[in-house]
């Protein structure tokens, strides 16, 4: 009996430490135990798929919606700086994750950004409409009644619309909230009070989320980098280009074609380093790069490749001049081909870095053999373009696959 009272004694004492009772207290009963908890209930299959087709569906607005920013933002001095940073995130992300989704930085963020630009121009059209009758109906006679009436109107138009899109960027900014201005919410939060100071600081958030500066950091940084590669064996072509002699002027340039060939080769990849990395310093490792080509070459061939080769049709646009006020509708071409180029430049960092051996050489060889012709072609038909640019040689400067994504400095 001793021995089974022991027993009993030292499992209630195993008991009591496993659950944490203070002496005195009582057992929790089975229901009351603090690993129980309520379960959410679970949703419909149907329910399921409409959130996940509403969520690709805003992901996919994201996506148009950022390449419509960076080809506005490329079309503005200074600002185009943050559009060349934008593009080197995106590599640098594939280049530290591996992963491509990863290059798709902020796409919810600029979802947000077109749907208030999208469900604010809906909202404004018809007041621009009404805002032309009443100026139609002013130059006929500006005394009359309908005058006063439709300008009577078009300002009471003006205030309730732009209650109703101020409204809606307090919510959210969805494009649903510009469509159904959810009254009754709308007084409950008015007299529930703090809408000022609530609207402030979502404003402010957002905006710190945004990492614009960051973007623009990286992009001057990049910049004035990459044009340190850039600048001798461009402005070795363009001295050669004045010469009169067109036969002098190629043999003149010929050095200045070899010095840019050898920079093609590495200037994806160091762009794409030095965004991993954030240093500027990385943008001069040539080391490490050749040391990471020797790991996965045929991933570098296929980068380069594609990086090249969707340059070479944007040269097109440079044929004649476009206003400034129309400039960014070309750019959405720039924008479109340059992001694939980043990701796989971001995308062979990555796979040279989780790779710890160089490849066979057999591979090696194969990949700087193949890269030859792809350097060649590239910078003939670059020559080539020069003959049919409206800025003539001075557009070597513009090098729109490295720098930023437009060719309309001068315009």
């Amino acid at each position: 009996m001793s021995v089974a009272n022991s027993t009993w004694q030292n499992d209630q004492l195993v008991m009591a430490e496993e659950i944490a009772i203070e002496p005195g207290d009582s057992l929790p009963l089975p229901d009351q135990s603090p690993s129980q908890s309520v379960e959410p209930p679970k949703k419909n299959i149907v329910w399921r798929i409409g959130e996940g087709l509403l969520s690709a569906w805003d992901w996919c607005f994201g996506v148009v919606s950022m390449i419509v920013i960076l080809a506005f933002l490329a079309t503005i001095p200074i600002l185009n700086l943050m559009s060349l940073g934008y593009l080197l995130e995106v590599a640098g992300r594939i280049a530290r994750t591996g992963k491509f989704t990863q290059g798709f930085v902020g796409v919810r963020k600029a979802a947000r950004i077109g749907s208030v630009v999208a469900g604010a121009w809906l909202m404004f059209l018809p007041l621009r409409l009404l805002s032309d009758s009443w100026q139609s109906a002013w130059l006929i006679d500006p005394n009359s009644t309908q005058t006063r009436n439709l300008w009577i109107i078009t300002m009471v138009a003006t205030v309730v619309v732009g209650l109703h899109v101020a409204w809606a960027c307090y919510r959210g900014g969805r494009l649903r909230h510009f469509l159904w201005p959810a009254p009754i919410l709308f007084f409950k939060t008015i007299l529930h009070g703090g809408m000022y100071a609530h609207a402030r600081e979502q404003t402010l958030s957002f905006l710190k989320e945004l990492h614009l500066w960051h973007y623009f950091s990286l992009g001057v940084r990049g910049f004035f980098g990459t044009l340190v590669w850039l600048v001798v064996p461009v402005l070795w072509m363009i001295a050669a280009r004045q010469i009169n002699n067109p036969g002098a002027a190629f043999v003149v340039s010929v050095p200045g074609m070899v010095i840019f060939a050898f920079v093609l080769l590495y200037l994806p990849f160091l762009q794409a380093h030095f965004a991993s990395e954030n240093r500027f310093k990385a943008l001069f490792e040539l080391g490490t790069i050749r040391r990471m080509f020797r790991r996965a070459p045929l991933a570098w061939w296929l980068a380069l490749l594609v990086t090249l080769l969707f340059a070479l049709p944007l040269y097109l646009l440079k044929i004649e001049m476009i206003d400034r006020e129309i400039a960014w509708l070309p750019s959405l071409f720039f924008v479109v081909f340059i992001f694939p180029a980043r990701i796989l430049a971001g995308w062979a960092v990555a796979v040279a870095k989780r790779r710890e051996k160089p490849a066979h050489f057999l591979w090696r060889w194969m990949a700087r053999l193949a890269a030859i012709p792809v350097v060649i072609s590239y910078i003939f038909f670059m020559y080539l373009f020069l003959y049919i640019s409206w800025r003539g040689a001075d557009s070597l400067l513009e090098q729109h696959a490295f720098l930023v994504p437009v060719p309309f400095l001068g315009a």
